[in-house]
């Protein structure tokens, strides 16, 4: 699976590594460099249920090439069925065995726990009761019912609050709490809204915890154990917008991973990612998985990329040259700053060499 975590993510192994070529001695694209692109879907593939600017022709000449393309996400609310039904409307055929939710993996986590047939408050939607009940579990409504455990996950806009106040009389009556995932927003069309994380932070602060529930969607291991169980990847490349969940969890794995600036991932709060948030290759979008990545060269007391040359001087990252790929600068100043700041955040000021980049 390549390099080891530090060598990948450039951290104390070396700042050059900020980001690297593909793991293959050769200028190969990363959909011939890996077996299996796992792909986030919100802000990856689409955005408000439409899809994203050269995705659909992205991933159907990485399948055609030979990549196995499986579609991994926190969003619980749907069943995989509907996942791979909206893919394939989209324009990017889809089996519902390709997709993997964090319904699934927390379904997997609690059906460990609890014997067969165990009742579950589901405070979320469909794609969470039908994976509850593939475990053999029995998901149900009200505090009053018995439950052996709650479950939160993404339900939708129109999640109704009654949901919320069963699962909080539920925990605070010593119910075992789960989530599929902890994502505080999630994109849509119109822009960014409250996701599952503000959901569970609700039923906290109404009971008065200052722990929250297990949880299995990404970053967390559950996750990535499903995803792999389900997928058989041999060699995969974590394709994903978000570097709290996508790439932390890519790292948490010991995988490599790919960010690509189509969701509420921007080149600043990429470049003042720490260690664990940084990825192995960046791109615009999706067209990323079909070109070879051009890595960060030490050059003078900076870092030269396709053109460009960036340095960390007193605070600032400092951009000069380059007329080509813009995403090349930026692979530049994140191996600047990513240098200065060592293992921790970045926090050189970038705001004037972005600029230049229309970044």
């Amino acid at each position: 699976m390549g390099e080891s975590t530090n060598e990948r993510i450039g951290a104390p192994a070396g700042p050059a590594r900020a980001f690297r070529s593909a793991p293959s001695g050769a200028a190969l694209a990363l959909s011939e460099a890996y077996d299996t692109a796992l792909l986030d879907l919100d802000g990856v593939v689409y955005a408000g249920g439409e899809a994203l600017p050269h995705a659909v022709a992205s991933l159907r000449a990485a399948r055609e090439g030979g990549m196995r393309l499986a579609y991994v996400t926190n969003n619980a609310a749907r069943t995989p069925e509907t996942v791979a039904e909206h893919l394939t409307r989209l324009g990017v055929t889809a089996e519902p065995a390709e997709v993997v939710t964090s319904a699934q993996a927390v379904a997997r986590l609690i059906a460990e726990e609890l014997p067969a047939g165990a009742r579950v408050l589901c405070a979320g939607g469909e794609g969470l009761r039908v994976a509850l009940r593939e475990r053999g579990l029995s998901p149900v409504d009200s505090a009053d019912d018995d439950p052996a455990a709650v479950v939160q996950g993404y339900g939708g806009p129109g999640l109704p609050w009654g949901v919320l106040t069963e699962a909080a009389l539920a925990v605070n009556r010593g119910v075992p709490w789960f989530a599929s995932n902890t994502d505080l927003t999630i994109p849509s069309g119109r822009g960014i809204g409250p996701g599952n994380g503000a959901a569970v932070e609700v039923v906290r602060i109404a009971t008065g915890r200052t722990r929250g529930p297990r949880v299995a969607g990404k970053p967390q291991p559950p996750m990535h154990r499903e995803t792999i169980l389900r997928t058989g990847a041999e060699r995969p490349l974590v394709v994903g917008d978000r570097l709290d969940t996508d790439i932390e969890g890519a790292h948490a794995g010991g995988v490599d991973s790919l960010l690509v600036l189509t969701g509420v991932t921007d080149a600043a709060l990429l470049l003042a990612a720490p260690p664990e948030h940084r990825p192995t290759y960046v791109a615009a979008d999706l067209r990323g998985l079909l070109a070879a990545q051009p890595a960060p060269v030490a050059e003078g007391d900076g870092f030269a990329c396709g053109g460009w040359l960036a340095a960390a001087r007193a605070g600032r990252l400092e951009l000069s040259g380059g007329a080509g790929d813009p995403v090349d600068g930026l692979r530049a100043l994140c191996a600047a700053a990513w240098s200065a700041a060592g293992a921790g955040p970045g926090t050189a000021d970038a705001g004037a060499a972005l600029t230049r980049l229309g970044l």
